[in-house]
């Protein structure tokens, strides 16, 4: 009994070792294949536990059901169990970061806005404030309470926040505490975020609250304008903030003058004269659509009596009309500046228009032409790609470039094993371009120079007796013509038409462009060498094997000369001489070296 039982644990214990010897083997081969592929993505999981007894854990150290257990949270009072929820240990467990990248962080973006919204309450209200009789004493500690808020937004802004800015400094990104500290202090906006929080509230207590004592808290317009910054970098459609922008400060320059207006009325006395305010209905309402007149030098208003009310109202005039032509400028600005790609289209499309019309082409192509701008622009947003990308650095491109069309490219088998390096070279050098329905991208009988990848859309490569029979669809991602790169003998024909079916982008490789890049790649240009001869012997064996049933031969074939007959012009020419049987014999050499 004690051999039988040592027999199967030995036998047990072999099988474990097999099992992991198994395992240990298919994660080298997984290891070999990502070190030798490194455009593999690694599956790689970690071994599956074999079935065994679990042990017992370590002491001073709960099993990993109490651990999951320890997440829940048992009520007394209403006898059950809740489960914390996730983001509040996230909220626990969150550590303000030690430096902030103020181009690409969206918390600090966030955080602009609050100082935004901050600077926003004492531009707007400080002037409504002092002006019109909105502050009472019984509503003092409201106003007070969202003012000494906003300070607060200003003291954090310059404790935690900017002082945790990064900075580039001779082309490095300086992520430092105490450099980070020491450029905010040597900063422009360090003085002014001083000077913002002048504690001038202290003089409350021997004029009163007097709102113009708040008025540095409107010189935090920095943060305003970085905050603009930040914002058009992240829409997609930053003109639609501009206008509102445009408008709001319009709407602020009426608002000023609204105030304004009501001081004016109060110091010469409400209902004194028919110029200044009456007094009656709203108060703010009724100055605001005075001001708006003024402004916009509508007319109508009453005029002014006194030499106080003169005054004012000439400068009224010449501010609004210096302020009311900034404002039509700046609007104009910023709806040209987003409408400049649809006004470049327009003017192509009229230079080709005039172009067509002054030649005599005929109505169908213009019709053609004018499809192919408008799906181009309405698919794409502009016309050529490249007029884009040529700003952009040569990295940048490549970039976008692997982003967009690297997994098609990748995907086509004369290229896969090639160069990573050659492969993104080659990406630079595709170009977009649109089909129209029924458009021949290549004919039978080409010479095909360029390999074509399918961005979007269909296309039909068509065959048969009559040539328009469908034999297989192409969508999106199919690569056609790859072996026309490198065919020797300037490129072979193509043997099927290729139409779009409906609207199709493709791209379009020039064997040009691929020789270029080749010179510098001789290992990946040896092995496309191998990949295209053997594809095309593929693709040509079945007509050495069978050839075509209609091809009419030049010569026809004779039947072979009888054995008989050979061997006499055998011994007729072992005899020499010139007889009929000899010249018979060199006129069918002749014959077969014409035949051969």
């Amino acid at each position: 009994r004690m051999g039988s039982a040592t027999s199967l644990s030995s036998a047990f214990i072999n099988n474990r070792l097999q099992e992991l010897v198994k395992l240990f083997r298919e994660r080298t081969e997984k290891v070999k294949e990502k070190l030798t592929d490194p455009d593999v993505t690694s599956d790689e999981e970690s071994p599956v536990a074999l079935p065994a007894a679990a042990p017992a854990p370590p002491l001073g150290r709960e099993p990993e059901e109490d651990k999951s257990a320890g997440d829940e949270h048992y009520c007394e009072m209403l006898c059950c169990t809740f489960k914390s929820q996730p983001w509040l240990n996230h909220l626990k467990n969150y550590q303000f970061p030690s430096s902030i990248d103020p181009l690409t962080n969206l918390m600090y973006v966030l955080w602009l806005f609050f100082v935004v919204m901050a600077w926003n309450w004492n531009c707007w209200l400080i002037p409504v404030r002092w002006a019109f009789p909105y502050q009472t004493p019984a509503n003092i500690h409201c106003w007070l309470l969202m003012d000494y808020l906003c300070d607060l937004i200003y003291l954090l802004d310059i404790l935690v926040f900017q002082t945790r800015l990064q900075f580039v400094q001779g082309g490095d990104i300086i992520t430092d505490k105490k450099a980070m500290k020491e450029n905010y202090l040597r900063s422009q906006r360090f003085k002014m975020d001083v000077v913002c929080l002048l504690p001038l509230d202290f003089f409350y207590f021997k004029v009163g609250v007097n709102p113009l004592l708040r008025f540095p808290r409107c010189l935090k317009y920095m943060a305003f304008f970085e905050f603009n910054n930040r914002l058009e970098a992240i829409l997609s459609k930053a003109y639609i903030y501009r206008v509102i922008r445009t408008t709001a400060y319009l709407l602020y320059s009426l608002h000023v003058n609204s105030c304004l207006y009501y001081w004016a009325s109060a110091y010469e006395g409400l209902g004194s004269t028919t110029w200044v305010y009456d007094g009656e209905g709203n108060s703010y309402i009724r100055c605001y659509y005075w001001a708006v007149k003024t402004l916009i030098t509508i007319g109508g208003l009453p005029d002014p009596k006194t030499l106080f009310e003169i005054v004012f109202q000439l400068l009224n005039y010449f501010t609004g009309v210096f302020a009311f032509s900034v404002m039509i400028g700046q609007m104009r600005d910023v709806v040209g500046a987003a409408t400049a790609g649809q006004t470049y289209y327009r003017s192509c499309m009229d230079s080709t228009i005039k172009y067509m019309n002054f030649y005599k082409i005929p109505r169908t192509v213009q019709n053609r032409v004018k499809m192919w701008y408008e799906y181009t622009w309405h698919s794409q947003g502009m016309l050529d790609e490249s007029e884009l990308l040529v700003q952009l650095p040569d990295k940048m491109r490549l970039d976008i470039a692997i982003d967009v069309n690297y997994n098609i490219v990748s995907k086509v088998a004369l290229f896969q094993g090639c160069d990573r390096q050659m492969i993104f070279d080659m990406l630079k050098r595709l170009r977009s371009v649109v089909y129209l329905p029924n458009d021949y991208v290549c004919k039978k009988g080409e010479i095909g120079r360029e390999m074509y990848i399918i961005q979007a859309g269909q296309v039909h490569v068509l065959g048969g007796p009559d040539g328009k029979t469908v034999l297989v669809t192409l969508k999106a991602g199919s690569v056609f013509g790859e072996i026309s790169l490198l065919a020797a003998g300037g490129g072979n024909r193509r043997t099927a038409n290729v139409v779009a079916h409906g609207f199709a982008n493709l791209f379009i490789l020039d064997k040009k462009d691929l020789n270029e890049i080749l010179v510098h790649y001789p290992e990946s240009q040896k092995l496309l060498r191998k990949k295209a001869k053997k594809m095309l012997k593929n693709n040509n064996k079945p007509k050495e094997e069978q050839g075509a049933p209609g091809d009419p031969l030049i010569i026809p074939p004779k039947a072979d000369t009888p054995k008989l007959f050979q061997a006499a012009l055998a011994a007729t020419g072992k005899l020499g001489g010139k007889a009929p049987l000899a010249q018979l014999r060199w006129r069918l050499k002749e014959l077969k070296a014409m035949q051969a």
